[in-house]
């Protein structure tokens, strides 16, 4: 009669396990696009033309995807859809098809700066881009 206990117990760890680990993945991808979420800011320098300042609105979906917009103040533009945007292992990764813009960059250990190249039409800008609060 104590066999039903050990396979009742072996059956409730058992789904207790694959509970579990079903729920981590999803976990884990919300901390991995943390860091990256919120608003970012730095100013793009294209040389003979004005500095154009830009502004980077990331956010993250309850599954881990991440979406965002871009500004530019200077030029009285905002909410310029971002139609790819990936962040894997402190490196950044956005494009906008409309632009014609492409943004690679490496986040700085504290998570306060990401320095990267942005190009836009043929010209690629070195660009640093700062958490504002």
């Amino acid at each position: 009669m104590k066999r039903p206990r050990v396979s009742s117990f072996a059956l409730c760890a058992g789904l207790t396990l694959t509970f579990a680990l079903g729920i981590v993945p999803p976990l884990t991808m919300a901390q991995d696009a943390r860091p990256i979420v919120g608003d970012w800011s730095g100013t793009l320098n294209p040389g003979a033309q004005p500095k154009k300042r830009i502004v980077v609105h990331i956010s993250a979906a309850q599954d881990g995807s991440l979406n965002g917009t871009i500004d530019y103040p200077d030029q009285d533009t905002s909410g310029i859809q971002l139609t790819a945007i990936t962040y894997t292992e402190s490196v950044l990764h956005f494009e906008s098809t409309p632009s014609l813009t492409v943004y690679d960059g490496t986040m700085n250990q504290d998570h306060s700066t990401i320095t990267g190249t942005m190009k836009q039409a043929g010209a690629s800008l070195n660009l640093v881009l700062k958490r504002t609060p």
